[in-house]
């Protein structure tokens, strides 16, 4: 009997992509080689205590904390990198450090990450291209995601190439993530990864591939996804979201395409139970929306 992969099922389902990324806007990459466990922070030999201090602080200043690793490096002498990055749209911005000891990462004020400042660490200008490897904690992850992190690390881009624990949504394996911008992208292989390097280096988004902005409610994100298919405009910044508010399954959001304002109207639609990962003990219903201009 052929294990069951919720990748494959997902594709199998045609389930949508747009507005499935993860709502975050502060992130803390910490490098670690691994094993990672199930739960990285939790299960990673990380020093006494830290993996804890780290997911308390996390939890409390609404932080993601992602454990990081050179594609195919395994534990190995040399310093610790640290990226804290904040997505906020045109005002996202990225800053690293190499650290001499893994336990320095304590003294990086995740206080002033989750409230979108800076922790001063060294600006850092080039996009991070963060790919899910995490196969404890999703099978998928693994075998999806290694083979894009692998092909990224022989590309152009290679120096800004991670791999990463758990960034949410595993069924959309292979999962891309590009910090700062906070940019979700699934569904990859080593092709289609190559074009999102492509435009991501062009300051542009692959719609064909894009889950959203982890900076948006999801509404908000599949909102600028729609917007963007209609209009083509594919610059980072060409569409803004402006405002949304919900009121039950339905969020009216205001954007700017292009400089034009204009006004959306998204509607949460759930489908049928799945079961959405390779671990899940219990069905749940696939979340889509769809969106309509507001006349």
């Amino acid at each position: 009997m052929t294990a069951f992969r919720c990748a494959a099922a997902s594709r199998a389902r045609g389930d949508e992509l747009a507005g499935t990324a993860s709502t975050v806007r502060s992130f803390l990459l910490l490098e670690h080689p691994g094993p990672w466990g199930v739960d990285a922070l939790r299960d990673a030999r990380l020093p006494d205590g830290l993996g804890a201090h780290l997911q308390e602080q996390a939890r409390r200043h609404r932080v993601r904390v992602l454990l990081v690793r050179s594609p195919g490096r395994r534990a190995g002498a040399g310093p610790t990198r640290v990226v804290a990055a904040r997505a906020a749209g045109p005002a996202s911005w990225a800053e690293g450090a190499d650290l001499d000891r893994i336990e320095d990462v304590r003294d990086v004020d995740l206080a002033a990450l989750g409230a979108g400042r800076s922790v001063g660490l060294e600006p850092q200008g080039d996009p991070v291209l963060a790919v899910c490897t995490h196969g404890r904690h999703d099978a998928c992850c693994a075998e999806l995601g290694r083979p894009v992190a692998l092909a990224l690390a022989d590309g152009p881009q290679a120096a800004a190439v991670w791999e990463t624990s758990h960034v949410g949504g595993d069924r959309f394996a292979g999962n891309l993530l590009v910090l700062p911008r906070g940019l979700y992208y699934g569904g990859l292989d080593p092709d289609s990864a190559h074009e999102v390097a492509a435009a991501t280096a062009r300051g542009e988004v692959l719609l064909d591939h894009l889950r959203g902005r982890s900076d948006l409610p999801m509404p908000a994100q599949a909102a600028d996804i729609d917007v963007r298919r209609r209009t083509g405009l594919t610059g980072l910044d060409e569409v803004l979201v402006v405002s949304s508010r919900s009121a039950g399954d339905v969020t009216t959001v205001t954007l700017e395409a292009a400089g034009e304002p204009l006004e959306v109207r998204v509607r949460r639609v759930l489908g049928p139970g799945q079961v959405l990962t390779c671990r899940a003990g219990r069905e749940n219903p696939v979340t889509s929306y769809e969106v309509e201009p507001v006349t």
